[in-house]
């Protein structure tokens, strides 16, 4: 029966009824007029995932910096867009590692990518959270004309259980009216209960609680991948650090060869003016001199090439000047780096221990294992247990609820396992996906021993190599020295002076290249053994790691 709005001071519980539901949609409609902007959801985000991302870090050791994705303000890059700087130097290695931390795109890239695997665990958390949700509906139908009314709000919950069951509530206010008979409000409500429990296919916490296993591990494997990264991108910036000091110090060679020569050339033109030595010493002093002046162009324009492709790697523009610390160079050149001691089996030992790689292609062979057990769980028959609860109050009396009038069901499903081709399918995929993770691991403990054994190789030869050089400058030197007094005695010709002017050069160059090499060589060896660590001092690396490469004595 529909009861009419009463007039004033009659039928105060209808009044109320009315009353109370104006007030809840009232409420409802505040509540989502309070709803949170895109700037709070985005912080909402920011404050989930670093936090994930914080907690991994540190269980995985990992602390060196605090990590964003937020562009830092006044980079330098900016800087230099808004003309406060044109020129920025000289450089030293670990200022470079501080701006192309900054600028870099490509380390920019490899933080979003870090920052989204955490963004997805959120999502796969979530789903094993209590959902709530809400919602206000409003209708008007008619024929013609408008003949009724009604005014909804709604409210419920979602809870997804390791068990694989999934509990859904909802409760709802109902407001109608009939306006072509011109009748009262009717206020109603239900509340509803459902859970569903699978027994056999899809039961269980290891096949259930998968998606959010996989999405934690596959934060793991990102946080190591970008910890891995940021000391690969550190030697990188090193080795064209360390090649653009190179360069530089070919072009210095080449300058102080030039003006040698171009010396050399104006005392043959001075003896021959007086007589004292043919044209034949002028030729060839100013042919030398002239291949001297073209090889020092090339070295120019090559250097200042390098310069503007290491820049587009750290991420500045290329209208900034950069000046690199030629410091660095010496101070390498002055140090006595002693005897590499490593042992190539404590070396291999230590690599399968250290390298992130290497673990997250161990790790990513047990997932293969759960991933077939999930494959097999799809195989088996479906059975599953639906239950349900449904109740409604009377007209005019909302939330007021007989539990003696509750409906409910409760079934099971069954489901035989009588076509699975797709899932026969997926699990022998999901065999050879094992077989291939398996031999993933192998493969890549294979490549990161002979990698090391050729890096323990080439950083050996170079330190040779460089030790040989280093004999070679200082014998080209006295070469030159020793051919300019014989030259002036008159026991030399010009020829012999160029040939040492010429050996000279080519020494200094060789040596300094094989000082890189050495450098660069060493780096790529401690990088692949994970001892480097990039911290705000530079490149540093672990002295108790390292310690483990060399045999103690018995």
């Amino acid at each position: 029966m529909t009861t009419r709005l009463a007039r004033p001071g009659t039928r105060r519980p209808r009044r109320r009824a009315f009353e109370l539901s104006i007030g809840l949609l009232a409420a409802a409609l505040g509540a989502f007029a309070a709803c949170r902007t895109p700037e709070e959801y985005r912080a909402d985000a920011d404050q989930a995932a670093y936090t994930i991302l914080t907690q991994r870090r540190e269980a995985l050791g990992f602390v060196e910096r605090p990590f964003s994705i937020e562009p830092q303000p006044g980079s330098l890059r900016q800087r230099v867009l808004d003309g406060e700087l044109q020129t920025v130097g000289p450089l030293s290695l670990t200022q470079c590692l501080d701006i192309a931390a900054e600028n870099s795109r490509e380390f920019q890239d490899q933080r979003e990518s870090l920052y989204l695997s955490a963004l997805d665990l959120t999502l796969e958390r979530w789903a094993f959270d209590t959902q709530y949700g809400a919602g206000l509906s409003g209708l008007l139908s008619g024929t013609g004309s408008a003949d009724s009314a009604s005014l909804g709000a709604s409210g419920g919950l979602t809870r997804a259980l390791g068990t694989g069951a999934k509990v859904i509530s909802d409760l709802g206010l109902t407001l109608t009216r009939d306006l072509a008979r011109g009748d009262g409000w009717d206020l109603t409500s239900g509340l509803s209960f459902a859970l569903t429990q699978p027994l056999m296919r899809g039961a269980g916490a290891s096949i259930v609680e998968e998606p959010l296993t996989q999405a934690e591990r596959n934060v793991v494997y990102a946080v190591r991948d970008y910890e891995r990264f940021r000391r690969r991108f550190a030697i990188d910036v090193a080795g064209r650090f360390y090649r653009l000091l190179q360069q530089a110090d070919t072009v210095a060679n080449e300058e102080s060869n030039y003006a040698n020569l171009q010396l050399l050339r104006e005392r043959n033109e001075a003896l021959a003016q007086a007589g004292r030595l043919s044209d034949i010493h002028v030729d060839q002093a100013r042919q030398d001199e002239l291949r001297s002046r073209n090889r020092l162009i090339d070295a120019r324009q090559s250097l200042q090439s390098s310069r503007d492709d290491f820049k587009v790697f750290l991420g500045l523009p290329i209208s900034l000047e950069i000046a690199l610390d030629g410091g660095e160079l010496v101070e390498l050149s002055e140090s006595d780096p002693g005897e590499l001691a490593y042992e190539e089996d404590l070396v291999l030992a230590l690599a399968l221990e250290q390298r992130l790689d290497y673990r997250t292609a161990v790790d990513r062979r047990d997932d293969a294992e759960r991933k077939l057990a999930v494959a097999a769980d799809a195989l088996r028959a479906g059975l599953g247990l639906a239950t349900s609860a449904n109740v409604r109050s009377d007209d005019g009396r909302p939330l007021d609820f007989d539990l003696e009038d509750v409906q409910w069901e409760v079934g099971l499903d069954l489901d035989l396992p009588i076509d699975r081709i797709a899932e026969r399918n997926a699990y022998r995929e999901s065999l050879i996906a094992r077989e291939q993770r398996r031999r993933d691991v192998d493969e890549l403990g294979d490549t990161i021993q002979a990698d090391l054994r050729q890096e323990l190789g080439d950083t050996r030869t170079n330190l040779e190599a460089w030790r040989i050089q280093k004999n070679a400058v200082a014998l080209a030197e006295r070469r030159v020295e020793s051919t300019r007094l014989n030259l002036d005695a008159g026991r030399a010709a010009t020829r012999d002076l160029l040939e040492a002017q010429e050996a000279l050069l080519e020494a200094q160059n060789a040596a300094t290249q094989a000082l890189i090499d050495f450098q660069l060589a060493k780096l790529a060896l401690w990088r692949d053994l994970e001892l480097v660590r990039v911290e705000d001092q530079g490149i540093q690396i672990e002295p108790e790691l390292e310690q483990r490469l060399v045999r103690s004595e018995p």
